[in-house]
């Protein structure tokens, strides 16, 4: 049986009693039998996985290491999957390097098979280790994500500031980063404010505004600070605060309308 995150509440309120469980709750979902069946199989096949056809011809060690990067909708994919892990990280022009989500370059990385002669890092001490871990922290989130979307974004800004600032040099590859991080590009779009449109402006002009609203809004533009967990913490509740506004609002547009229907 599958353990189900538990949510009793919504909004920022269901944010900080899922903080306040998480360590106890994805302990348990990690230990509820399909994802302990997938993890404990994972680690059984990774010896016999020392090749990128090893890893493409194995469908469960595949689901495991795809849904380490959140990447679970790639499983059937393996054309698309191949050329990034072949690819690798090393050469500026390299696939995974030219997306735009940077999952795929994480991917790439972690494995290694295109920077290390095909050989990869499979067999390399503690491997299975991190990409269990990976995968128990990105399907907990998922599963939060099938009661409550909301709450599975905002689950996921310290492991996405967390992967910025492991990514990129400097500030400003550090904010672009962000904005092409789509769920923490969507939180900080959300918590400052801006409208639907502010996406189709110029890319420099975004950069521009994200930093000077979150210099005034938080306190620092430089993605360096936002690994401080008061300003995730002030990012999260303006994030959540926002959505529930939103959708409030919607809510009672959608009742007013009704109401305007039933009279005529």
């Amino acid at each position: 049986m599958s353990f189900q995150p538990v949510l009793p509440l919504a909004g920022y309120a269901g944010y900080r009693f899922l903080a306040r469980t998480l360590e106890v709750q994805q302990a348990a979902y990690a230990a509820s039998a399909p994802i302990e069946r997938a993890t404990e199989s994972f680690r059984e096949k990774v010896p016999q996985i020392t090749s990128i056809d090893d890893l493409l011809d194995d469908r469960q060690a595949m689901q495991v290491v795809l849904g380490a990067f959140g990447l679970d909708d790639d499983i059937d994919s393996a054309a698309f999957v191949r050329k990034v892990l072949e690819e690798g990280t090393v050469a500026p022009d390299s696939f995974a390097i030219r997306l735009s989500d940077k999952r795929y370059l994480q991917l790439a990385d972690a494995l290694g098979f295109g920077d290390l002669g095909g050989a990869g890092k499979t067999q390399w001490l503690g491997f299975a280790d991190v990409i269990v871990a990976r995968y128990e922290a990105r399907q907990f989130e998922r599963a939060v994500g099938e009661q409550d979307e909301q709450l599975r974004i905002a689950l996921s800004v310290s492991r996405g500031v967390e992967e910025v600032l492991q990514g990129q040099d400097g500030r400003t590859a550090r904010w672009f980063a962000i904005m092409g991080n789509a769920p923490l590009r969507s939180v900080f779009e959300t918590a400052l404010g801006f409208s639907s449109s502010f996406g189709s402006i110029d890319l420099d002009q975004q950069l521009e505004q994200f930093q000077e609203r979150t210099e005034s809004v938080l306190g620092s533009g430089d993605p360096a600070d936002f690994e401080n967990e008061a300003v995730q913490e002030k990012l999260i509740r303006l994030y959540m605060v926002r959505t529930e506004m939103a959708a409030s609002q919607s809510l009672s547009g959608a009742a007013a309308a009704l109401t305007l229907l039933q009279g005529l």
